[in-house]
């Protein structure tokens, strides 16, 4: 059961845009947000401002943006599912990049999903019911 969302994105309308849609969507979580790969990994290590568990619940899913200053997505994908803890948490890439070597390399590190990130809010809302559908109703995922 996904109680926590986690995303990961460093343009704040964006971010905005991704909360309304989930509420649109009813998809009840506990949505969590970061701006850039650093804050991810801070967040996920419980590290700086995100020392204290009540800070920084365990996500059930990452929604993770590749173009971020600092460490970007991909290589924040890299260290979460390289042989960490957060190795099982499921990683969907939400980006505006279709390029193909993106794609690829999203899915040679790891994420579980890609999605470029629509263009319209209707067309997010529809993602974010498909999102939950899948990832609530369809898999079955570890216990953490």
């Amino acid at each position: 059961m996904i109680t926590t969302l986690l995303l990961a994105d460093d343009d704040a309308e964006d971010r905005m845009l991704v909360h309304d849609a989930l509420e649109e969507a009813d998809w009840a979580v506990d949505l969590r947000e970061v701006e850039d790969g650093d804050e991810l990994i801070d967040y996920l290590l419980r590290r700086g401002r995100y020392a204290h568990p009540n800070d920084s619940p365990r996500p059930g899913l990452i929604l993770l943006d590749l173009k971020m200053p600092g460490r970007g997505g991909l290589q924040a994908l890299e260290q979460i599912k390289r042989a960490s803890p957060h190795s099982r948490i499921p990683i969907v890439v939400l980006t505006t990049s279709s390029a193909e070597e993106d794609i690829a390399g999203a899915y040679d590190l790891g994420a579980n999903s890609y999605i470029v990130k629509p263009s319209s809010f209707s067309t997010l809302v529809e993602a974010m019911q498909a999102l939950e559908r899948y990832w609530l109703e369809v898999v079955t995922l570890p216990s953490t």
